[in-house]
């Protein structure tokens, strides 16, 4: 190795200059999209994980775009281009209709904003994707996970029967479920005031189950507090977040459904809110209080729900009506 002698007179190994990786660091970002997601989380009060999305999206389009013209000053064709590189790296039409939307709030924001005299997002076409059906568990199979649940012993066992008994009672999207604040139920509710997407406040109202494993979890609730300390939520934690994170209640479920002798690869917080809903029309519920539930802004995310009873009622005439014999 080569030496080099010190203004002290002394040797050591030379060293090369160090360069920064560009590829590590990435395009910066343009000014332009921190004031649109400024926007997004002040005027629409757009949640973090939210935030996190479009910044992403924005940032793989910035990342392709850069060597053309830039995000901020693309054009359709830049746009366009951009779309078809996304359809010959085979990313899924899901996805790159997700990185559209983006790119479209974003345009809205600068022509809104006078910084373009034009929407170059405004003319382009979707990519095609067919609506995939929600999975769910049957109520056989919602049963099961909850009998697993009362099986476990302690405050452990106590916290999980919680959860599921508001997850299935509510159908509340997870972040909303692990982030309850105490106070929502510090009264013994038999209903849930949530806020939800767009800090936008729903009715929820509780079963009597739920309602019992709120009773029980909240006399070992100090047990997941460090000593002498108080929390705001309901499902307090020692993390940084303060709070059950999504991802370790995930990773419970998926312990559960082992329990239950489930495939745990069908269990996931976001099915038990598809259950519940499915299970809810099931039993007569109509799709207006479904909605307002679940906290949809528009009633055709809702809609869903009846497509997936519709081939469950498909196959229920198909093999027991009398002119579907033959």
């Amino acid at each position: 190795m080569a030496l080099r002698t010190t203004l002290t007179g002394k040797t050591g190994p030379r060293r090369r200059p160090t360069r920064r990786s560009a590829r590590k660091q990435g395009p910066a970002r343009p000014v332009s999209v921190d004031r649109f997601l400024e926007m997004l989380a002040a005027e629409r009060g757009a949640a973090k994980n939210t935030l996190d999305a479009y910044a992403r999206d924005l940032a793989h389009a910035h990342a392709h775009l850069k060597e053309q013209s830039g995000l901020a000053d693309a054009t359709v064709e830049h746009l366009r281009g951009y779309l078809r590189a996304l359809e010959i790296s085979g990313m899924a039409p899901r996805t790159a209709a997700r990185r559209l939307s983006a790119l479209r709030q974003y345009y809205r924001f600068l022509y809104a904003e006078g910084e373009r005299g034009d929407d170059p997002s405004a003319s382009l076409d979707s990519p095609r994707q067919g609506r995939p059906l929600p999975k769910i568990l049957s109520e056989t199979e919602v049963d099961a996970l909850l009998d697993a649940a009362r099986d476990r012993d302690g405050p452990e066992g106590s916290r999980l029967v919680c959860l599921l008994e508001i997850l299935y009672a509510t159908g509340l999207r997870v972040s909303e479920l692990v982030s309850l604040p105490f106070a929502a139920v510090a009264r013994d509710p038999r209903v849930l005031i949530v806020r939800g997407k767009g800090s936008k406040e729903r009715m929820v109202p509780l079963t009597d189950a739920a309602s019992e494993a709120i009773k029980a979890f909240k006399t070992v609730r100090g047990v997941f507090l460090a000593k002498g300390e108080t929390s705001a939520f309901l499902f307090p934690s020692r993390g940084i977040d303060g709070h059950l994170t999504r991802r370790r209640f995930g990773q419970l479920l998926d312990e559960l459904a082992v329990e239950a002798g489930l495939d745990r690869r069908k269990v996931s917080p976001h099915v038990l809110r598809h259950a519940f809903a499915t299970h809810l029309l099931d039993h007569g519920a109509d799709l207006r209080s479904v909605q307002q539930m679940l906290g949809h802004a528009d009633i055709s995310t809702t809609q869903i729900y009846t497509h997936v009873l519709g081939e469950r009622l498909k196959a229920l005439v198909n093999a027991h009506h009398p002119l579907a014999e033959g």
